[in-house]
């Protein structure tokens, strides 16, 4: 029963952290293709710098469930995965430098290298997340012994590249309708009408990775043969919809809202069909890592259970607090007002 509780509080670790660092993500890959001027570039970095170090907090939260609810999953992703995992690491560290770097020095030079590393930031841990979740769905080349028999080429199969490009689009979509709600006049009608068009291409790849996942993965087996779980699938399918229709309406927060459903649909779909798998063997069933032949003991369990319970509320407090803070629309006015990025 533990066992089963951590899986999900796991799975929600995931679906929420992408659900809000998703639009920093998608954000920072379209930043080149949206700000036509400093003040632009100084919008879209402020749209995201309140809140990106808040929204990882549940990246941390979801790689410490790992490694001390399911350490021996953790040795084995880390081990077998660990060159991937370096490079989404070394990604994300390069996306929260050039946030507090890029207005240190007035110089355009300057900054057009720090804007440089924001969108390289921001793009390789989008692509590096869907290949390597896409991957986990799919099955890991590992041994009885837990060694990955393979390389990052590996990894880099057609269906990890799909899921890749499929996370990097939603994302992008993802984080244009935030700046939406964000902004105002010319830089939110330019975010509106990428995220619109995008949301074409984020519908075809979706439709795309879904066929592929029936072909290449169990999960949507697995989710049928457990009627109660298909309100997941539909609730992705209703916000994908939902984000599109809102947009055109013009009415922004329903469509940012409609987008993190499509998001915690996914995931949320994606980790109920891997039940009771954490990293599936593409070579041997046997030799997956699953919530309970890779747990901690009951008691560790247990006493983490209660550790979550006391500190999650406050990590939660604290993030709505951050945007009830920063909710206010951003304009090239309310940057020289006060402080900003």
């Amino acid at each position: 029963m533990l066992e089963t509780i951590w899986f999900i509080i796991w799975g929600v670790a995931w679906a929420v952290y992408f659900m809000l660092d998703g639009f920093d993500l998608g954000l920072g890959t379209v930043f080149p293709f949206l700000a036509g001027s400093e003040t632009d570039r100084r919008i879209l970095v402020n749209a995201m710098g309140p809140f990106w170090d808040g929204n990882e907090v549940w990246l941390i939260t979801a790689g410490g469930v790992t490694f001390a609810a399911f350490p021996k999953t953790y040795a084995v992703m880390f081990s077998g995965l660990y060159t991937p995992l370096m490079l989404l690491l070394f990604a994300l560290i390069l996306r929260g430098v050039a946030f507090e770097f890029r207005g240190k020095v007035d110089s355009d030079a300057w900054r057009g290298t720090w804007d440089a590393c924001l969108v390289a930031g921001s793009f390789l841990p989008a692509l590096l997340l869907g290949v390597a979740f896409a991957n986990i769905f799919h099955g890991i080349p590992i041994d009885a012994a837990g060694v990955f028999q393979g390389n990052l080429f590996t990894l880099l199969n057609p269906y990890g590249l799909v899921g890749g490009i499929t996370f990097v689009l939603i994302f992008a979509v993802h984080g244009l309708l935030w700046l939406t709600t964000r902004t105002e006049g010319a830089i939110q009608a330019r975010a509106a009408a990428m995220a619109k068009r995008l949301w074409f291409a984020e519908a075809a790849m979706a439709v795309i990775f879904l066929a592929m996942t029936w072909f290449s993965t169990q999960l949507w087996q697995n989710v049928l043969a457990k009627p109660f779980l298909l309100p997941l699938p539909l609730l992705a399918v209703a916000g994908l919809f939902g984000a599109r229709i809102f947009a055109g309406m013009g009415r922004w927060w329903k469509a940012w809202f409609s987008s993190s459903a499509l998001i915690l649909g996914a995931v949320l779909f994606g980790v109920a069909g891997l039940f009771p798998n954490l990293l599936p063997s593409s070579l041997d069933p046997a030799a997956s890592m699953t919530a309970f032949n890779s747990g901690s003991s009951t008691l560790t369990l247990e006493i983490m259970l209660g550790v979550v319970l006391c500190f999650l509320p406050v990590a939660i407090g604290y993030q709505v607090w951050v945007y009830l803070k920063f909710r206010d629309t951003i304009t090239a006015k309310s940057l020289e007002e006060g402080p900003s990025y």
